[in-house]
């Protein structure tokens, strides 16, 4: 009889070299007792939909979407779970059934990194999400799902987040609007779902809106804290990146994928010791 064969996984991007998720998910298996082999995989920047398709006529069971693919992942799916038609951006990919089905499980992992790891509850919470972009798009809902008092969008282009606060239109009543210099009032959480920490930039918004008492969280992660980390830290608030972010929503797609929850409290240590 010959040996089963081992299931297929990777993550897709432009560029990829960097990606931490093998290691992760490499770690996952071993905790889980899982038979699977996952990758990156490096897709032209024209040519997403066509990885995808060899993917899938390889035998890969599933895969991760990252930069710059999220949106077009969300196209090419032929079915969307509810978290990420809210999203309307896609990173994971679930191959069964000759179906491609597309998930989002970032803000899930946003989420549980604050409420979990970092011990945050956000019920009750004022929130404040700088951007209104895709990441931001992608966290919105889980947030929302957690019964914060208010979640306010801020942006340096007030009619993006508008659009953005427009498609969540049944929360409106916990929803609120601001460009990043007009941010008034205390929060209890602020998170960095911008770009501007990879060009080791700021959102312009009053150093108010940071204090004791506050979590800063940025989505970007590195070897040393970002500027937005630093600056948040020099106005007292307790900082957080967005490697615990990472392992979580590794996580949930682990199990969509296998329908088994790894534990992250150990791969995500073992990440930091990393470096």
């Amino acid at each position: 009889m010959s040996d089963p064969v081992t299931d297929k996984y990777c993550v897709i991007g432009n560029p990829i070299a960097h990606s931490k998720s093998p290691q992760i998910h490499a770690a996952y298996a071993l905790q889980t007792g899982q038979d699977l082999d996952y990758e990156r995989c490096l897709a032209p920047v024209d040519g997403f939909e066509a990885t995808v398709r060899r993917l899938v006529a390889e035998g890969y069971r599933g895969a991760n979407v990252t930069v710059p693919f999220k949106l077009e992942a969300a196209r090419l799916a032929t079915r969307l779970a509810p978290r990420a038609a809210a999203a309307g951006a896609v990173n994971t990919l679930v191959f069964a059934g000759g179906e491609i089905v597309g998930d989002n499980t970032d803000g899930p992992g946003l989420v549980a990194d604050i409420v979990r790891n970092a011990g945050v509850p956000l019920a009750g919470k004022r929130i404040l999400l700088l951007g209104a972009g895709g990441a931001a798009r992608g966290a919105l809902l889980p947030l929302l799902m957690e019964n914060p008092r208010q979640v306010v969008i801020a942006n340096r282009t007030l009619a993006t987040a508008d659009r953005l606060a427009a498609d969540f239109a049944e929360h409106a009543d916990r929803l609120a609007v601001t460009a990043f210099a007009a941010v008034e009032g205390g929060f209890d959480v602020v998170i960095n779902a911008t770009s501007a920490s990879l060009a080791a930039d700021i959102p312009p918004v009053p150093p108010s809106v940071f204090g004791p008492g506050v979590l800063a969280l940025d989505m970007m992660y590195g070897n040393k804290p970002t500027v937005f980390m630093e600056f948040a830290a020099s106005h007292g608030a307790s900082v957080r990146d967005g490697l615990g972010m990472l392992v979580e929503q590794a996580a949930e797609a682990f199990l969509l994928w296998r329908g088994v929850r790894p534990g992250t409290g150990a791969v995500l240590a073992s990440m930091r010791q990393d470096g």
